[in-house]
């Protein structure tokens, strides 16, 4: 089976939805709306569906080959971020201040697109594709919060996903075995010092100050306490402190993010940065809290899965299409389901600069070349069918 040949005849589909759901872009855990559309476009095709009812978001659709054999699942995200669109588009967000900036609309038409492709092949299919709409992975819990919905994860036997990227180049497709995209941690520092006059400094203890050569210090665990040969991030995003120009902090608040693709050097940062903020506060006469947490692991591709990509992006774009992307220090709740199950995600360039698809995503700018959606689709629906094939 494959899709290659039939693509065409669904281009103008996958390119009315994308274009349709990137109109009603909505926040994570508030996507009514697309879910309800989202269910009403499987019910035009066809295709039985449940919502998960837990926070009215999010939904399953199942396509039961005629033939027996195993389940796979496709997944696509469907939630928007906090961001004022800029793009000038005829179909831009009706919603204000949301914006489907990370692509997550392209995911959903492509998905979408692979659906209905593989309902009009559906008595050839040797078992069951479950298609995952799934809400909240911007803020990291949308994975979690539908794989205890229903038992479709359970009778899963690999799941894969996709994302389309503003700096790889559109027609392009990218994955990699292994390690693909980092881990996410977040901390939080609390200094405490003694505020004084700002004239009589000697009376105080400076939270800022300490803030500060903490800021410093921890740049050194990277430099010196991580080999090189290892992908770490350390990375202090916030300062907070300070009530007023000419008074001595008493207070103040660090906050920054971890990446990595190792839980064991997961440990080692945390107590070093632990170490650091406490030791540098204790110098200057203040005292520091760590508080740390993580919150998405690594997305690590299962190697057999990889492949059934791989040979997916060439049966149906040709070799050409193909190429290892490399590690991201970037983040995707998709992780979740590969710690469970095996998994593979991948890449669809978006990077075209005759279109002005130039935009990294998150970018208020950021929009798609819509050529490159229904490739997407395609492969999509060529990794459920060859992975139902080998596996029947």
């Amino acid at each position: 089976m494959n899709f290659k040949d039939k693509m065409a005849s669904y281009h103008d589909y996958v390119i009315a939805m994308r274009r349709e759901f990137h109109r009603i872009p909505e926040l994570s855990f508030a996507e009514h709306e697309t879910t309800k559309r989202i269910g009403e476009k499987l019910q035009e095709l066809n295709i039985p569906f449940e919502i998960n009812t837990e926070k009215n978001t999010g939904l399953i659709g199942v396509i039961k080959g005629d033939k027996p054999g195993p389940a796979v699942a496709l997944r696509a995200d469907i939630d928007a971020l906090p961001v004022t669109e800029d793009t000038g588009l005829d179909f831009a967000s009706e919603h204000e201040g949301v914006m489907h900036a990370c692509g997550h609309d392209n995911h959903i038409a492509m998905l979408l697109g692979a659906a209905k492709m593989l309902k009009d092949v559906q008595s050839e299919l040797p078992g069951t594709v479950y298609l995952v709409f799934q809400p909240a992975e911007e803020i990291g819990v949308g994975a979690p919060y539908m794989m205890n919905f229903g038992d479709w994860f359970e009778k899963s036997g690999a799941i894969f996903g996709a994302h389309i990227w503003g700096t790889f180049p559109a027609g392009k497709v990218g994955v990699r075995k292994g390690e693909e995209m980092a881990a996410t941690e977040q901390f939080t520092i609390r200094i405490k010092g003694k505020q004084s006059h700002g004239s009589q400094p000697q009376l105080g203890v400076d939270a800022v100050l300490i803030a500060s050569a903490t800021v410093m210090n921890l740049q050194g665990i990277v430099a010196r306490q991580i080999s090189p040969l290892d992908s770490v991030v350390v990375t202090v995003g916030t300062i907070h402190g300070g009530d007023r120009w000419n008074i001595v902090a008493g207070e103040a608040v660090l906050e920054g993010t971890v990446r990595h693709f190792n839980n064991e050097i997961s440990k080692k940062v945390e107590n070093s940065i632990r170490l650091i903020a406490e030791s540098t506060a204790r110098a200057y006469g203040g005292t520091a809290e760590l508080e740390y947490h993580s919150t998405v692991p690594p997305t690590v591709n299962d190697e057999a899965c990889t492949v059934v990509v791989e040979e997916a992006v060439t049966d149906v774009l040709g070799r050409d299409a193909l190429f290892e992307c490399e590690k991201n220090m970037g983040s995707e709740d998709f992780s979740f389901f590969q710690e469970k199950k095996p998994g593979a995600y991948f890449f669809v360039g978006n990077y075209n600069e005759e279109k002005g698809t130039v935009w990294s995503n998150h970018s208020n700018h950021f929009t798609s070349d819509e050529e490159v959606l229904t490739g997407g689709a395609a492969v999509y629906a060529q990794i459920a069918a060859s992975y139902l094939e080998k596996h029947s």
